[in-house]
């Protein structure tokens, strides 16, 4: 399922609303911030927040739903100015270093999967979606690049962006030595083809 197109569009409320929900939710922790909370810092009543998404569950996921639209927007602009194939295979990395400048707390996809375990919640199923189509992503290009086993080389990409993704936040740097061995990665599988 492609979160970035199966919802209707949000109301200017609607869009308050789940602006407030990701500030509120990626700061704090999803489990920790109450509607009452949402609703204040969106200036609607609560009334509004509950007809607009019918629960905190369907609210989390909408929140989740618009970041993932975001995210996946940004991949496919960094994919489509490639200068090659074999850079477009890396530029979800690329585009993790702009997307995670002011993040501070992480993936939130991550945050969200460790907060919301259950995968009978929506917003689970969006977070792991997300990663999903990232996976999926990392094979497609591996595969129009011509690399041998697209299927492994996209497993190692994603274990190294998700891996840059969760130590984001120490301060160590990661992104950079992940960047580098993703293109190293991709390097020695076209070579391997040839």
């Amino acid at each position: 399922m492609d979160h970035g197109t199966d919802t209707p569009p949000l109301t200017p409320a609607g869009r308050r609303i789940v602006a407030a929900a990701e500030e509120l939710f990626y700061e704090r922790g999803i489990t920790a911030v109450g509607v009452d909370l949402i609703a204040e810092h969106s200036g609607v009543t609560k009334r509004t927040l509950y007809n607009r998404f019918g629960s905190k569950e369907n609210l989390v996921a909408a929140y989740l739903t618009e970041r993932d639209r975001r995210w996946r927007s940004a991949v496919r602009a960094a994919v489509e100015v490639s200068g090659s194939e074999e850079e477009a295979v890396t530029a979800p990395f690329e585009t993790l270093r702009a997307w995670s400048a002011t993040d501070t707390r992480g993936c939130a996809f991550i945050n969200a999967l460790a907060e919301l375990p259950d995968p009978e919640h929506p917003a689970h199923r969006v977070a792991t979606d997300q990663k999903r189509w990232l996976l999926r992503l990392f094979e497609e290009l591996a595969d129009a690049a011509g690399c041998p086993d697209p299927a492994t080389l996209a497993a190692r990409l994603l274990v190294l962006h998700e891996g840059a993704l969760a130590t984001r936040p120490l301060g160590l740097g990661t992104l950079t030595t992940a960047t580098d061995l993703a293109r190293d990665l991709v390097r020695a599988a076209v070579r391997a083809r040839d």
